[in-house]
């Protein structure tokens, strides 16, 4: 019997271990041994924790159940899902995934009975790794860069997460295409990362064009953006921005540098930064933008949108 409790903040590292998981599967019946469940009402749950293992071997099931912790399971429920975990068999393997939202500081209550059940197994949290953790940060973008067989100098260490900061599947995703640029060679260099990687000071000018209503300076480096980055990285890379501003915005009156560090997942200093280039912008503004992107990216996502370039121009504009 495997089961297993993964969460946090960090969705990459719960996914990588997903990922592992998956390869202890027969990839000829990947279809019918992997499941995926989204916080199944409870007669479903405990339908799920009792599935059995057809002839073609090993299962691995996930069920995603961030929504669990918003709710009490009464005591006969918490019973009846620990007898399903404990009967379950050697031949399935079952995830509880809590995922919970990058940069809002939330925590699973581990009160609950629910939690404290799960905690008994294979329980695994992934906090993400804060910007001002400077040497676990570099440890981990080290390691990943040897797996995809490169090797960064100390400059381009320290730009890279200068540039792009703690998450890391946006690091991944730059190391993959520093592995590209690279090639033949196996050694990645500073102007490799300043070519490629969008940096914050980038999104910063051409946020504060926007807030200033310069809308034509906006537009000018968005299209800069462009050339490094599809609209939807850029989307992606300026909501976890928007997300920390409006944070800082909402909280610098009654929080201090070192509460509202550990809010946003940044250092102090940055911070303090952060906080002077927003002086003069409005927190309803950034608000608005952030719903305007938050419309625009689902839209593009779902297909709505052919041409996401203008669209992504009209949202910043509109």
């Amino acid at each position: 019997m495997a089961i297993y409790f993964f969460y946090g903040e960090e969705e990459f590292n719960i996914t990588n271990e997903i990922e592992k998981l998956k390869k202890t599967l027969d990839k000829n019946f990947l279809e019918m041994s992997f499941k995926t469940y989204d916080n199944p009402k409870f007669p479903d749950l405990i339908s799920i924790l009792r599935t059995q293992p057809m002839m073609f071997g090993k299962m691995l099931i996930i069920i995603n159940c961030l929504e669990y912790f918003a709710k009490t399971f009464e005591d006969k429920e918490i019973k009846q899902i620990s007898d399903a975990l404990e009967a379950n068999t050697d031949a399935v393997d079952i995830v509880f995934v809590a995922e919970l939202p990058r940069d809002e500081g939330k925590k699973l209550d581990s009160r609950k009975k629910f939690f404290k059940l799960l905690k008994k197994y294979n329980a695994q949290e992934f906090p993400t790794i804060p910007t001002y953790k400077t040497a676990e940060l570099e440890g981990w973008v080290q390691k990943q860069a040897k797996s995809k067989k490169i090797k960064l100098e100390n400059a381009a260490l320290t730009t890279l997460i200068a540039q792009v900061g703690n998450n890391l599947r946006q690091l991944d995703g730059e190391l993959e295409k520093l592995a590209l640029l690279a090639y033949p060679k196996d050694l990645v260099t500073k102007d490799m990362v300043q070519e490629i990687c969008i940096s914050n000071e980038d999104l910063f000018a051409f946020s504060d064009y926007l807030m200033q209503n310069e809308k034509d300076k906006a537009l000018l480096e968005y299209r800069k953006l462009l050339d490094k980055k599809h609209p939807l990285e850029i989307l992606a890379t300026l909501q976890t921005m928007l997300r920390r501003w409006i944070i800082l915005k909402a909280k610098a009156s009654e929080c201090s540098p070192a509460e509202l560090s550990r809010l946003t997942g940044q250092h102090e200093y940055v911070v303090k930064l952060t906080l002077q280039k927003l002086k003069k912008t409005n927190l309803k503004d950034l608000v608005h933008l952030k719903q305007r992107l938050t419309d625009t990216e689902y839209k593009i996502k779902s297909g709505q949108l052919l041409n996401p370039d203008e669209e992504v121009e009209n949202a910043f504009i509109y």
